[in-house]
């Protein structure tokens, strides 16, 4: 069994490939980063927002963040075009415990991707490393992310939890684990 961060994976369902980001992906993720309503429900200190130049975010998110183990970030492509980013955050090698999260590109909302994207992340996490527990958390408010973890298999654990994401106000989540 691997460990989280012993390999960027590639992870693979009909036309859906979950894969590291290349410098070839710069302008897509350039323009992902720009769309405010991907961000709707999602914290404000996101690494692909750390750096204005696409291409220095993806050197750091497949350099510094990979290799200090905060963070594995994989682009979401469908049949060859980019649609989002998959997360696996917050790992406790220890506790074989990760979080993971994912963000589409607004087209690309409603169209059941991301539930292919969660099975793809936990069946890889389960069939492939050690990891034993995975949580999530969503936006008490973001009723279509919520449908995707509780039809992945994930139980709600606690229900609008204040916490800081980096805006005005706290934000209340609500908190899944697997």
């Amino acid at each position: 069994m691997l460990k989280l961060f012993d390999e960027m994976p590639v992870l693979r369902k009909g036309d859906l490939v979950l894969r590291p980001l290349k410098p070839s992906d710069a302008d897509a993720l350039q323009a992902f980063v720009r769309d405010d309503r991907i961000y709707k429900y999602l914290p404000t200190f996101l690494a692909e927002r750390k750096y204005k130049d696409a291409v220095r975010t993806i050197d750091y998110i497949n350099g510094d963040l990979f290799e200090k183990k905060e963070s594995l970030i994989l682009g979401i492509f469908d049949d060859g075009k980019f649609a989002g980013l998959a997360e696996f955050y917050s790992y406790k090698e220890k506790m074989r415990k990760v979080s993971i999260g994912y963000r589409l590109a607004y087209d690309q909302w409603g169209k059941g991707i991301a539930g292919w994207v969660v099975a793809l992340m936990v069946d890889y996490l389960y069939g492939k490393t050690n990891i034993e527990i995975i949580t999530a958390s969503t936006m008490a408010d973001n009723i279509a992310s919520k449908k995707v973890l509780s039809k992945n298999g994930f139980a709600m654990t606690a229900s609008e939890v204040p916490e800081d994401w980096g805006y005005k106000t706290l934000t209340l989540a609500d908190k899944w684990f697997r």
